[in-house]
Protein backbone atom coordinates (compact mmCIF):
# COMPACT_ATOMS: atom_id res chain seq x y z
CA UNK A 1 0.00 0.00 0.00
CA UNK A 2 1.22 3.44 -0.84
CA UNK A 3 0.14 6.36 1.33
CA UNK A 4 1.07 9.87 0.27
CA UNK A 5 1.38 13.04 2.28
CA UNK A 6 -1.67 14.85 3.57
CA UNK A 7 -3.70 16.58 0.83
CA UNK A 8 -2.70 14.16 -1.93
CA UNK A 9 -4.96 11.45 -3.25
CA UNK A 10 -4.37 8.17 -1.45
CA UNK A 11 -4.14 5.03 -3.51
CA UNK A 12 -5.15 2.59 -0.79
CA UNK A 13 -8.84 2.01 -0.27
CA UNK A 14 -9.98 3.40 -3.62
CA UNK A 15 -11.71 0.11 -4.45
CA UNK A 16 -13.77 0.33 -1.31
CA UNK A 17 -14.46 4.02 -1.97
CA UNK A 18 -15.70 3.09 -5.43
CA UNK A 19 -17.85 0.36 -3.91
CA UNK A 20 -19.31 2.86 -1.45
CA UNK A 21 -20.14 5.21 -4.33
CA UNK A 22 -21.74 2.47 -6.43
CA UNK A 23 -23.73 1.01 -3.54
CA UNK A 24 -24.93 4.44 -2.40
CA UNK A 25 -25.90 5.22 -5.99
CA UNK A 26 -27.77 1.93 -6.29
CA UNK A 27 -29.87 2.66 -3.20
CA UNK A 28 -30.40 6.23 -4.48
CA UNK A 29 -31.66 4.89 -7.81
CA UNK A 30 -33.95 2.41 -6.10
CA UNK A 31 -35.49 4.99 -3.76
CA UNK A 32 -35.87 7.49 -6.63
CA UNK A 33 -37.72 4.85 -8.68
CA UNK A 34 -39.95 4.05 -5.72
CA UNK A 35 -40.83 7.75 -5.45
CA UNK A 36 -41.49 7.96 -9.18
CA UNK A 37 -43.73 4.90 -9.00
CA UNK A 38 -45.62 6.23 -6.00
CA UNK A 39 -46.23 9.54 -7.77
CA UNK A 40 -47.08 8.22 -11.24
CA UNK A 41 -49.13 5.27 -9.95
CA UNK A 42 -50.43 6.97 -6.82
CA UNK A 43 -53.48 4.76 -6.40
CA UNK A 44 -51.76 1.38 -6.07
CA UNK A 45 -49.76 2.07 -2.93
CA UNK A 46 -52.45 4.45 -1.68
CA UNK A 47 -54.67 1.37 -1.42
CA UNK A 48 -51.86 -0.51 0.31
CA UNK A 49 -51.49 2.21 2.96
CA UNK A 50 -55.25 2.47 3.39
CA UNK A 51 -55.66 -1.28 3.95
CA UNK A 52 -52.72 -1.52 6.34
CA UNK A 53 -53.91 1.42 8.45
CA UNK A 54 -57.55 0.25 8.37
CA UNK A 55 -56.44 -3.25 9.41
CA UNK A 56 -59.31 -4.56 7.28
CA UNK A 57 -57.45 -7.66 6.06
CA UNK A 58 -56.05 -8.75 9.44
CA UNK A 59 -57.50 -11.30 11.84
CA UNK A 60 -59.87 -8.62 13.25
CA UNK A 61 -58.80 -9.34 16.82
CA UNK A 62 -60.96 -7.04 18.99
CA UNK A 63 -57.99 -6.46 21.29
CA UNK A 64 -56.10 -4.89 18.37
CA UNK A 65 -58.72 -3.31 16.15
CA UNK A 66 -58.88 -0.14 18.23
CA UNK A 67 -55.58 0.75 16.54
CA UNK A 68 -57.16 0.89 13.08
CA UNK A 69 -57.26 4.22 11.27
CA UNK A 70 -60.22 4.36 8.91
CA UNK A 71 -60.18 8.04 7.98
CA UNK A 72 -59.21 8.34 4.31
CA UNK A 73 -57.86 11.82 5.03
CA UNK A 74 -55.46 10.54 7.68
CA UNK A 75 -54.55 7.51 5.58
CA UNK A 76 -53.78 9.67 2.55
CA UNK A 77 -51.80 12.13 4.67
CA UNK A 78 -49.70 9.22 5.92
CA UNK A 79 -49.12 8.07 2.34
CA UNK A 80 -48.10 11.55 1.19
CA UNK A 81 -45.75 11.79 4.19
CA UNK A 82 -44.16 8.47 3.17
CA UNK A 83 -43.65 9.72 -0.39
CA UNK A 84 -42.17 13.01 0.88
CA UNK A 85 -39.79 11.09 3.17
CA UNK A 86 -38.74 8.86 0.26
CA UNK A 87 -38.20 11.90 -1.97
CA UNK A 88 -35.95 13.59 0.56
CA UNK A 89 -34.04 10.33 1.11
CA UNK A 90 -33.56 9.94 -2.66
CA UNK A 91 -32.25 13.50 -3.00
CA UNK A 92 -29.89 13.00 -0.06
CA UNK A 93 -28.59 9.71 -1.51
CA UNK A 94 -28.13 11.14 -5.02
CA UNK A 95 -26.19 14.02 -3.45
CA UNK A 96 -24.10 11.53 -1.48
CA UNK A 97 -23.34 9.57 -4.64
CA UNK A 98 -22.07 12.71 -6.36
CA UNK A 99 -20.01 13.55 -3.27
CA UNK A 100 -18.46 10.05 -3.30
CA UNK A 101 -17.35 10.50 -6.90
CA UNK A 102 -16.09 14.06 -6.44
CA UNK A 103 -14.52 13.27 -3.08
CA UNK A 104 -12.71 10.21 -4.40
CA UNK A 105 -11.07 12.38 -7.06
CA UNK A 106 -10.05 14.96 -4.47
CA UNK A 107 -8.96 12.47 -1.83
CA UNK A 108 -11.59 13.35 0.77
CA UNK A 109 -14.87 11.51 1.12
CA UNK A 110 -15.78 12.47 4.68
CA UNK A 111 -18.69 14.64 3.54
CA UNK A 112 -19.90 11.88 1.21
CA UNK A 113 -19.89 9.44 4.11
CA UNK A 114 -21.85 11.81 6.35
CA UNK A 115 -24.47 12.57 3.69
CA UNK A 116 -24.76 8.91 2.68
CA UNK A 117 -25.17 7.95 6.33
CA UNK A 118 -28.05 10.41 6.68
CA UNK A 119 -29.79 9.11 3.54
CA UNK A 120 -29.31 5.46 4.40
CA UNK A 121 -30.58 6.03 7.93
CA UNK A 122 -33.65 7.72 6.43
CA UNK A 123 -34.30 4.57 4.39
CA UNK A 124 -33.75 2.38 7.45
CA UNK A 125 -36.08 4.50 9.59
CA UNK A 126 -38.78 4.35 6.92
CA UNK A 127 -38.62 0.62 6.42
CA UNK A 128 -37.57 -0.37 9.96
CA UNK A 129 -39.66 1.94 12.13
CA UNK A 130 -42.33 2.78 9.57
CA UNK A 131 -43.06 -0.48 7.80
CA UNK A 132 -41.74 -3.18 10.13
CA UNK A 133 -42.57 -1.70 13.54
CA UNK A 134 -45.56 0.55 12.91
CA UNK A 135 -47.09 -1.16 9.87
CA UNK A 136 -46.02 -4.70 10.65
CA UNK A 137 -46.60 -4.81 14.38
CA UNK A 138 -48.78 -1.88 15.44
CA UNK A 139 -51.20 -2.27 12.53
CA UNK A 140 -50.65 -6.07 12.32
CA UNK A 141 -49.71 -5.97 8.65
CA UNK A 142 -48.05 -9.37 9.06
CA UNK A 143 -51.54 -10.88 9.42
CA UNK A 144 -52.65 -9.79 5.95
CA UNK A 145 -52.17 -12.14 3.02
CA UNK A 146 -52.85 -9.46 0.41
CA UNK A 147 -51.38 -6.27 1.96
CA UNK A 148 -48.33 -7.63 3.78
CA UNK A 149 -45.19 -5.62 3.07
CA UNK A 150 -43.02 -7.10 5.81
CA UNK A 151 -40.78 -9.07 3.42
CA UNK A 152 -40.16 -6.04 1.18
CA UNK A 153 -39.49 -3.88 4.24
CA UNK A 154 -36.93 -6.37 5.57
CA UNK A 155 -35.23 -6.47 2.16
CA UNK A 156 -35.02 -2.66 1.95
CA UNK A 157 -33.88 -2.30 5.56
CA UNK A 158 -31.21 -4.97 5.07
CA UNK A 159 -29.83 -3.53 1.83
CA UNK A 160 -29.58 -0.03 3.33
CA UNK A 161 -27.93 -1.50 6.43
CA UNK A 162 -25.34 -3.40 4.43
CA UNK A 163 -24.48 -0.28 2.42
CA UNK A 164 -24.24 1.69 5.67
CA UNK A 165 -21.75 -0.85 7.00
CA UNK A 166 -19.70 -0.75 3.80
CA UNK A 167 -19.41 3.04 3.77
CA UNK A 168 -18.14 2.95 7.35
CA UNK A 169 -15.40 0.40 6.73
CA UNK A 170 -12.00 2.04 7.30
CA UNK A 171 -10.90 1.75 3.65
CA UNK A 172 -14.04 3.49 2.38
CA UNK A 173 -12.54 6.78 3.48
CA UNK A 174 -9.93 6.42 0.74
CA UNK A 175 -7.11 5.55 3.09
CA UNK A 176 -6.01 2.37 4.84
CA UNK A 177 -6.76 1.81 8.51
CA UNK A 178 -3.13 2.41 9.57
CA UNK A 179 -3.07 5.84 7.91
CA UNK A 180 -6.42 6.75 9.43
CA UNK A 181 -5.18 5.91 12.91
CA UNK A 182 -1.67 7.33 12.61
CA UNK A 183 -1.11 10.77 14.14
CA UNK A 184 -0.41 13.57 11.65
CA UNK A 185 3.28 14.19 10.96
Amino acid sequence: MRVKERGEILTAGTGLTSAAAVLTGTVALYVALVVLGNITDFGTNQQYVRHVLAMDTTFHDPDLMWRAITSHTVQDAAYVAIIAWELVAAVVLVTATVLWVVGARRGSVDRARRVATAGLLMVMVLFGAGFLAIGGEWFSMWQSKQWNGVEAAVRNFTVAGIVLLVIHLPGAAGRPREAAEAPPA
